[in-house]
């Protein structure tokens, strides 16, 4: 049996470790996967010997807290409430930041205050040097640090309850380091205020001086606000999956008509049973899988397959949950309801991919549980030497609280977090939305780049791309033909059409006897002639013959995975305009890219193998998987990773949803649905694949950073914690004061918060990127000097065989000035020699007037 739960108490990678061991300790508990990011556990037990009440008392047991998850059919009715669950720990962070940070500021300034004054070489307000400072008033002085601390120790005392509760069972955490930091600084700032209170009671002033100095509050106030900055952060990037949850069960209708004893009656999407009749309109979505018993129309799937273009269906084809019915009226059978529904099972991907995505351990919570026992160790060594050597208790105690508070984590403890947070807000500069730390981490580990096509390499919606002419209709007459035959079809790929029209600022004309042949195409006459829009099948039927030419060409238009759109006047083929989803500009260049850093690139989408091969040819990734289901591409991710690759994977669909969760790094593209975003790790919000690239190296230089920090964090311990313990003292009288152990410690800090800093001067862009700028329409002319002559490149749309090629040619040798003509079939291009007076808008208006579209002029 397998089981979720939600956990609580959990602060760092030790904690999701420990609660693993813990659990994996219960009798018949056969796997557990504890995810950290999402503060969630799936486990797999045998339920004949274990039951969730055992495995959530080893939870407690380990220190933590855990529940069952809720189901997330039964989650429907409580969507908002389980959201607003989700928001608490991060309401509850801000408020204990917002009352660290109020407190800490006159914590600092009450005891530093005095000393920026006399840096300045100014008098402090009267006031202060009345009533505060002065040896005549350290209690004073010392109290008053005490009041400002006590709120900050009751808003952080989290760190306490969890760092003594965990060392007390052996497992060490971040918090653990800081709660020894903490409370090492304020034990001695009490040890202080006693000696200062001898010391005045006794009149021995220089006691009073010397304590007065020696009080670490403002130490311990620090260590608290700077790391619950970064805890602040980290939990505000958590949580993400239950809203992506909430977003997919929102795809389906909450209700539905059925029709039931002859009656249509409407009842929630849940009551739907198997065999049940149910009616979908135009517009509608499908709540259940079914299959259609009557009507016709097509499907926008693409919430489901990824595939752009709708799916015509007819009586006994299959229907998909979710997706939307775009034009006639449906009458289906049911045949999966409940948790069955192809939007169920990928709710239910998400979830289990999500708990079992493994927790990626941080590297200073790895050296927490070696480090925090060493120098617990080395105080209390420490303290006994120098009793032994006679040095009096008060020494001794001083040496001991010396290495503690020199051995305080805060540099430690900010290496990873201030690292992570520079970089997240470079990212944010560049348009890289980085979601979680964890992911920012193992982004550089990444080998493998799983790319979704539709939307992600390709724009994701279909343009006429081509136009292809026959007989005698000249290009505008064939277009404000197909723009008045299509402005009247729902159909996307006409919608193209018209848009093709609009953009081209070409005429549509009224259109008479209208008719749309469901699957096949439309019919009209326009001025008076009967027209034929549509495929092969439409033709045929209606007596178009179309010969070897005509065949060669949609055959050819179908091997670069583009949809011809036959055209016809009365009984004559006229032309095809070619519809694809095109390949963005920057894709191409952008997989370039992740091949030359040594990343595999795969594409994984859900279309026919012959487009998906043709975009392969087009872009140039590794390998290509076509024809997939969600479930098949969160498989596929999962086989990735158990391969031993680490995984990213890229796309903006909710199809795309399982394996974005699945993944090492999901990658969902900004123009994506909700749910692909929410379910990723990362959001690309300039929908630039380029971006990845990008990603990769921002998560590099992150990495390198932080090691960086780990080791001027650690290089300050390993020279400060023998000063603070006295081993120099015998041989150089060289003893480091507990108070130079807390500017250490400060100054650690410091240098670590100035090298996260570089991560701001990282460049993100490569040489490449130079190249993934998009052709302008019409560029300025760059002319290569030759004797008076000049050499220009025009880039040609729509020729499509050797009589386009010799048209153009001829049309532009025919041009007054022109001295050589090169035309490239292969290149879409020509290559122009002609004298200094031949203009740009000559050379294009040949194309243009010989029928073909010119894209570009260099």
């Amino acid at each position: 049996m397998k089981e979720n739960f939600d956990v609580t108490g959990m602060s760092c990678s030790a904690c999701s470790s420990h609660v693993e061991k813990s659990v994996s300790k219960v009798d018949g508990v056969t796997k557990v996967s504890v995810n950290l990011l999402t503060n969630s556990m799936q486990v797999e037990f045998d339920e004949k010997t274990t039951d969730t009440g055992m495995i959530i008392k080893a939870v407690e047991d380990a220190g933590y807290g855990a529940a069952v998850k809720q189901e997330h059919g039964a989650a429907k009715g409580n969507a908002e409430k389980e959201t607003g669950v989700k928001k608490d720990p991060v309401l509850a962070m801000k408020r204990r930041l917002i009352i660290s940070i109020i407190f800490w500021i006159p914590l600092m300034y009450v005891s530093m205050g005095h000393m920026l004054y006399e840096a300045l070489g100014i008098a402090g307000p009267v006031f202060e040097q009345k009533y505060l400072y002065g040896d005549e008033n350290a209690i004073t002085y010392a109290f008053t640090q005490i009041l400002l601390l006590v709120p900050i120790l009751i808003a952080n005392q989290k760190y306490f309850k969890n760092g003594f509760k965990t060392l007390a069972k052996k497992a060490p955490n971040m918090d653990t380091l800081v709660a020894l930091g903490a409370t090492a600084a304020i034990v001695y700032g009490v040890f202080a205020i006693y000696r200062i209170g001898y010391g005045l009671g006794h009149g021995d002033m220089m006691v009073v001086m010397q304590y007065r100095h020696d009080l670490y509050f403002e130490s311990a106030g620090t260590i608290l606000t700077l790391i619950t900055v970064g805890k602040y952060l980290e939990t505000k990037s958590k949580g993400k999956t239950s809203e992506a949850i909430t977003k997919l069960m929102n795809l389906a209708p909450k209700t539905v008509t059925v029709v039931r004893d002859e009656k249509e009656t409407v009842i929630p999407a849940a009551d739907v049973v198997l065999g049940d009749i149910f009616l979908i309109k135009p517009g509608e979505a499908v709540a259940v899988d079914g299959v259609v018993i009557e009507g016709e129309s097509s499907f926008d799937e693409s919430a489901i397959t990824g595939e752009s273009m709708p799916v015509s269906k007819k009586a006994g084809d299959k229907l998909v949950s979710a997706s939307i019915n775009k034009s006639g009226f449906i009458r289906a059978r049911a045949t999966k309801v409940g948790e069955d529904t192809t939007i169920e099972q990928i709710i239910r991907l998400v979830e289990e991919a999500s708990s079992s995505k493994a927790p990626i351990a941080r590297l200073a919570d790895k050296i927490a549980g070696i480090f925090v026992p060493v120098v617990i160790s080395i105080a209390v060594v420490t303290a006994i030497i120098w009793l032994l050597c006679g040095t009096g208790v008060e020494a001794a105690l001083s040496s001991a609280i010396a290495v503690l508070v020199i051995s305080c984590p805060c540099a430690l403890g900010l290496a990873t977090p201030v690292a992570i947070m520079v970089g997240t807000g470079k990212g944010a500069e560049n348009g890289i939305l980085i979601k979680s730390g964890e992911a920012l981490e193992t982004a550089h580990l990444v080998d493998t780049v799983v790319l979704d096509k539709t939307g992600t390499i390709t724009e994701g919606r279909p343009v006429v791309t081509d136009v292809a002419l026959f007989g005698e209709v000249p290009e505008r007459e064939l277009l404000a033909v197909a723009g008045s035959l299509e402005k009247g079809s729902e159909h996307p790929l006409a919608e193209a059409v018209v848009k093709y029209c609009e953009e081209n600022e070409i005429t549509v004309q009224p259109v008479e006897q209208f008719e749309a042949v469901f699957g096949k195409g439309v019919r009209g006459k326009v001025g008076g002639t009967l027209y034929f829009a549509g495929n092969e099948k439409m033709m045929e039927e209606n007596g178009i013959p179309l010969k070897a030419d005509h065949k060669a060409r949609i055959e050819a238009f179908a091997g670069e995975g583009k949809t011809p759109l036959l055209f016809a006047k009365e009984k004559t083929l006229i032309g095809i305009l070619a519809v694809a989803d095109v390949v963005k500009a920057t894709s191409r260049d952008a997989i370039g890219a992740l091949r030359e850093a040594g990343i595999r690139t795969i594409m994984l989408t859900g279309d026919n193998e012959v487009t998906a091969r043709a975009i392969q040819k087009e872009v140039g990734v590794d390998e290509v998987i076509a024809g997939v289901l969600p479930a098949q591409k969160e498989e596929k991710v999962a086989q990735f990773k158990e391969g031993g690759h680490t995984v990213a994977m890229v796309g903006d669909g909710i199809n795309d949803a399982p394996a974005l969760a699945r993944a090492d790094v999901g990658i969902a593209i900004g123009a994506g649905t909700d749910v692909a975003i929410e379910s990723a790790d990362v959001v690309l919000m300039k929908n630039d694949l380029f971006d990845v690239v990008r990603a990769i190296r921002l998560s590099k230089a992150v990495i390198r950073n932080i090691k960086q920090n780990l080791f001027w964090a650690f290089f300050y311990n390993s020279i400060g914690i023998p000063l603070a313990a006295g081993v120099l003292y015998p041989a150089f009288g060289i003893k480091l004061n507990p108070m130079f152990g807390a500017a250490a410690m400060s100054l650690s800090s410091i240098c670590v918060v100035s090298n996260a800093l570089r991560l701001k001067g990282v460049k993100l862009s490569g040489k490449a990127e130079a190249k993934t700028e998009p052709e302008p329409v019409e560029k300025e002319i760059i002319r290569k000097e030759e004797k008076g002559m000049k050499e220009t490149t025009i880039s040609i749309e729509g020729m499509m065989c050797s009589h386009c090629t010799g048209t153009v040619e001829k049309a532009l040798a025919g041009i007054d000035g022109v001295k050589e003509v090169s035309v490239s079939l292969e290149n879409k291009n020509a290559v122009v020699k002609a004298e200094e007076s031949v203009t740009a808008e000559v050379l294009k208006k040949a194309v243009t007037d010989a029928g073909y579209e010119v894209k570009g002029i260099q």
